[in-house]
């Protein structure tokens, strides 16, 4: 029986993951990553870098953030500890749902996990202090093909669920969408 469960969302391509948990009395065990599970959305890509995050303060924007090809990544996210409003953007070029945004809430304790394909924007807010972030990545991170917008930008319009907390300075640099900008060719 498997331990991961993808289910859809409104956006082709991004998936939620549903960890089943087996537990008794004494606590549980969860299965965050296989690649067997997990195989009929990853193909050949391989998990290459994982990175953590601790956000402390409730409130606080990260993102939005991607990288262009050839370091376009398939990146999951789950929450370990607090809950995050966890948003994804669709970036692709010439897709249907070229620029809407789709959020999940990750509490730790849903179990649940968002697998945001090549091609889009990631971003969050912290529902709670003292936030933590697990991130499996498909490619390293590569400065040189970063890439990121604005997580206030109107033409993305974002419906964040709590009043604006902190930003990183390099987060509030982030440009704005351009109508020159036609998404990320993938292919």
């Amino acid at each position: 029986m498997g331990r991961l469960r993808l289910s859809e969302t409104p956006l082709s391509g991004l998936k939620r993951i549903e960890r089943q948990l087996l537990g008794d009395r004494r606590g549980y065990f969860e299965r965050l990553y296989c690649a067997d599970e997990l195989g009929s959305v990853l193909g050949d890509r391989r998990i290459v870098q994982i990175n953590h995050s601790y956000t402390q303060a409730k409130g606080t924007l990260r993102g939005l953030h991607f990288q262009y090809p050839p370091s376009a990544e398939l990146k999951i996210v789950s929450c370990l500890r607090g809950e995050v409003f966890d948003v994804a953007v669709d970036l692709r070029a010439g897709s249907a749902s070229f620029l809407q945004w789709h959020a999940e809430r990750l509490p730790a304790d849903n179990h649940h996990s968002l697998l945001i394909p090549e091609g889009f924007a990631h971003g969050f807010q912290t529902l709670s202090e003292d936030c933590e972030l697990l991130y499996l990545h498909t490619a390293a991170y590569d400065p040189a093909r970063e890439g990121g917008f604005d997580c206030l930008d109107p033409a993305i319009g974002i419906d964040w669920p709590l009043a604006v907390g902190e930003r990183s300075s390099r987060d509030q640099a982030l440009r704005r969408v351009t109508p020159e900008f036609k998404g990320i060719p993938l292919s």
